[in-house]
């Protein structure tokens, strides 16, 4: 769950001070090779030797920019996958929004997986980018190593309850704010709304982080379309920061997530206002052969706001 106005906040700011793992030049080094699926070409960059790494964005509707920025440089250890879903990023769109949704983000990483003629893979899901990582290693449980969940969602019912925790904390935090909420919904409006949009993106971003509310990205030179509207529409649905519609609300793997074969890390924050606590702990209970960490300092990103630990923690993992 997020707040449509706030995506280029929520899901790809990086503090380039924090880590001195991060180089400021990464994007650089990666190039673009467009493979064709299914008629539609995807942009897809690949760097490195070693066990492969996909890594997904959140959104959905984000691009692969703000998983390079953090994650990039670990092609000095292993072969990092960065990628655009369909109608992201340097990706085609789609001639239909209908072919939006997470069933066919499972499927695109496996036909990537083929292309790029990998046995099995990791995976690296942030916030949505957990949904269809968790669905791939359901479903494709043999091609799948290992596997990190950062600030992710087990269920379309755990997205429909952050929105909701998301508006009460709105509501009750900034009731001057609100009050235009309610005006604008009396009359019909959805999120998807632009006219809407503009007063619900209006909040502070402090259910984002825990610290600092105004950390920076070290943004690609080139033109990037960093952001898909269409595509969070279609996922999540027209009304989606009230009603979870979509093909997200038909996600639930909480009984299947104790069959999953790959090894596990779960990273939740104690302050995340996009993925709550209250449900992020529940992983614990439907998956517990995973090891799951809680990020005392942080919120949505602890990639950025406990560099350090979180980072240490990341490559011990990955390179067990």
């Amino acid at each position: 769950m997020k707040k449509t106005a706030f995506l280029s906040l929520l899901f790809i700011c990086v503090n380039s001070i924090l880590f001195a793992q991060q180089e400021a030049d990464i994007y650089d080094k990666f190039e673009s090779k467009f493979y064709t699926i299914d008629g539609y070409k995807i942009n897809v960059e690949v760097k490195g030797t070693g066990d492969p790494i996909f890594f997904l964005p959140g959104g959905p509707g984000n691009s692969h920019d703000y998983m390079q920025g953090n994650f990039g440089h670990y092609y000095k250890t292993h072969t990092v996958v960065f990628f655009d879903f369909l109608g992201r990023g340097k990706s085609d769109d789609a001639k239909n929004p209908s072919e939006y949704s997470v069933e066919n983000d499972v499927e695109l990483i496996e036909k990537l997986r083929k292309l790029l003629k990998f046995k099995k893979i990791f995976l690296v899901g942030h916030s949505y980018g957990t949904v269809p990582a968790q669905a791939y290693a359901i479903k494709y449980k043999n091609n799948v190593d290992k596997m990190v969940l950062i600030n992710g969602f087990h269920s379309g019912a755990m997205w429909q309850a952050n929105c909701d925790s998301y508006n009460r904390y709105a509501k009750t935090h900034f009731p001057e704010k609100w009050k235009k909420v309610d005006s604008l919904r009396a009359l019909g409006y959805v999120s998807s709304d632009p006219e809407f949009s503009k007063v619900y993106g209006s909040f502070p971003t402090k259910y984002v982080y825990y610290h600092n509310t105004k950390l920076k990205q070290n943004s690609p030179s080139y033109k990037h379309r960093g952001w898909a509207n269409d595509v969070y529409v279609a996922i999540i649905g027209k009304d989606g920061d009230f009603d979870v519609a979509g093909s997200m609300i038909q996600q639930d793997y909480r009984k299947e997530l104790k069959n999953i074969k790959a090894k596990t890390l779960i990273i939740a924050g104690r302050y995340d206002g996009v993925s709550t606590p209250e449900f992020a702990v529940q992983y614990k209970q439907f998956m517990p052969q995973a090891t799951f960490v809680m990020f005392e300092q942080s919120g949505h990103n602890p990639y950025l706001e406990e560099a350090e630990k979180f980072y240490k923690l990341f490559t011990d993992f990955i390179n067990e």
